[in-house]
Parts: structure tokens; sequence; C-alpha cells
């Protein structure tokens, strides 16, 4: 090779990123041996061809990728190269939830949590079911960390779960197997929250059960599961529900055919029109609809409207439109007490 394509370990540690104990360290590993080594002084030289391959093993390492894995990455090509990167954030990810949740435990025991008084008692499937019913409402943002939590509110009729990430607001209406003793609310982490249903859906029942920083889950025969709360103060959902304007137009439309219809829809905007006997989505996919109220087109992102759809229970969903630029709420036909609000957007 010619020595007009090497170039010392100094220049190439700058064109890689890499610093030059760190290729030295990948050298002796064999990971990226230098294209030539001087045999007097012992001098390392790179060649420009090395570039990329030094970029990819630094960027790998950034993500905490192991010398094995590393290995193996660069040693694979196309789809399989991808299978193993994807592989390994989902540990990665999976990793960091399971020390969140531990996390969470230990905090509450050097808190000094003693056992609380119970919030509820509810069938373990029909809690998990409702919480990712709810959570679809939750969004992670850095300046409003509680719109990653889900509101819990017990009285002593029911339970209410809420979420919002702005757009959306979900709520789900549950009523537990025993009355709670007192009124309760809080909010808790939504990433502890799905940690903690997997286990909590495998038990017949779950008893939840306050303590200064969170809430234990309790579940018979199965390690309890803990989720810690969150201090910000949820925004002032109950508010918004009770400034909602009067209902105008009201339409019972098929499910899956408007889920289907939004999937098949291109663009990231759609239009529902609807009509007395259907509702067209967008231009070209009519749906059988039963509809009172005044005609209407309203507007909508694909990616506000097609979650709360998705997540309504039973064949039909119920559309509570109040004009073209108020909120909207998706009712569940056969489950009234699950319920979106989601705003829409301009026409256009």
């Amino acid at each position: 090779m010619p020595n007009s394509e090497l170039m010392p370990i100094g220049v190439f540690a700058q064109r890689s990123g890499l610093t030059p104990s760190a290729l030295r360290f990948y050298a002796d590993s064999g990971l990226l041996p230098p294209a030539e080594v001087d045999p007097v002084t012992g001098y390392r030289h790179y060649s420009t061809e090395q570039v990329a391959r030094a970029t990819a093993l630094r960027r790998l390492r950034e993500i905490a990728m192991p010398l094995a894995g590393v290995e193996a990455v660069l040693a694979a090509e196309g789809a399989d190269a991808v299978r193993l990167l994807d592989e390994h954030v989902a540990k990665v990810v999976a990793d960091a939830a399971e020390a969140r949740r531990k996390a969470a435990v230990i905090k509450s025991a050097l808190g000094g949590d003693a056992p609380g008084p119970t919030i509820a008692m509810l069938k373990g499937p029909v809690f998990a079911d409702a919480v990712e019913q709810v959570l679809t409402a939750t969004a992670r943002e850095p300046s409003m960390p509680v719109l990653a939590g889900l509101r819990i509110e017990a009285s002593q009729e029911a339970l209410t779960l809420t979420a919002t990430d702005r757009y959306r607001l979900a709520t789900r209406t549950l009523m537990p197997a025993e009355r709670p003793r007192r009124a309760w609310s809080g909010t808790v982490d939504g990433d502890g929250l799905r940690a903690a249903v997997a286990e909590i859906r495998r038990s017949p029942v779950v008893r939840l059960e306050a303590v200064p920083h969170g809430v234990w889950f309790r579940v018979p025969g199965r390690e309890d599961q803990y989720c810690g709360a969150l201090t910000e103060e949820f925004p002032d959902h109950r508010l918004l529900l009770a400034s909602l304007g009067e209902v105008t137009t009201r339409a019972t439309v098929p499910k899956d055919l408007l889920l289907r219809a939004l999937e098949e829809h291109p663009g990231d905007r759609v239009a529902l029109h609807v009509t007395p006997k259907r509702v067209d989505v967008g231009d070209h996919a009519p749906i059988p609809a039963t509809a009172t109220g005044r005609p209407l087109r309203i507007w909508f992102e694909l990616t506000t409207l097609y979650p709360a759809l998705s997540t309504a229970i039973g064949p039909d969903v119920m559309l509570d439109l109040r004009g073209d630029d108020q909120p909207v709420t998706v009712r569940s036909a056969d489950r009234g007490d699950l319920t979106t609000l989601i705003m829409p957007v301009k026409a256009g």
C-alpha cells in the first residue's frame, strides 16, 4: 500500500473520533489493527479506508455495545447487522427499565415507606388492560415529565385513570372489587407502570397501596410491584372536561373499517366528513355510519387520531363532535367508561 494512503495514529485519531489510546486498545483486541507498523520504531499507521470502520466502531461503543457484539456487527452485512443492533438496543432499554424499577424500590425503602392504606382492589387483567389503554396518551417531554405519567384517582365509587400529552386526553373508569376506604389521588411514573403491568396481568387480583413516594401493587403469590410518584402537578384535566361545549354531531362508526381507511390514507393529516349515513375518510373511503346532528368536516393529525381509535373497546366507536375547531371525544360504544379526547387541526 503506498505511503501516501497512510496516516499516523494521531491524524487517524482525529479523523475517526477515537483517542490514540483507544486505537491501541482496539488494535490489540484485533478489532482495528493498523494498516502498517514500522518494524524499527513501532509507530502505527492507518489507511483512509479504515476511517469508516473506526467510526462505526466508535458509534457502537457509544451505545454501550460489548466488544463481542461490536465484532459481530462489523462482520455482518445488511439485515443481519441491523438485527444485531436492534437486539442490543432492546436489551439496553429492558435493562434500563429494570434498573429504574429496582431503584424506585430502593428509594421507597430508603425513604421509610411503611405499608400504606389500600387505594383499591381490582382484577389484575382488567387493571392491566386499562393501564395500557390509557398510557397511549402519554408523551416524553423533558420540559414536562408529568406528561409521561398516569394520574390515579380513587373515590368511594370508582377508580379513574387519566393520561394526556396535551393533544390527547385518555381516561378510563374502573369499578373496584372493594370500595376504597378513603379518597386518594396521585401521578405515577408511566415507564415504571408499564414494567409492572406484565406481573399484574398474571394475578387474579391486585391491591393498590399508597405510600408517601409512590404506589405498591400487591399481587398475591407473585412479586409485588412498586411505582414511584411524580411530584410535578398534573394538568388540570377536570377544567378542560368541564369547559367542553355542547355536542353538535354524533357518529357511531365500525372501528375496524375506520382504522383500515386511516392505514391506507396517504399523508400525515386526514379529514373526516360526517354525514347522516356515512363518514368519509379523506376523499375516497366512505364508511357506513349512524350519525345525528349537522354534517361536519374536521381535520386531524393521523398520529393523534389513530391511537385514540385503536385503543377503543368493541367493534364500534362513537365520536362526539363540537365543531371543526373543538376537542372531539372518542368513546368506546360498548364501554363508555373509556374515552379519549383529541384535538383537531386547521383544515388542510
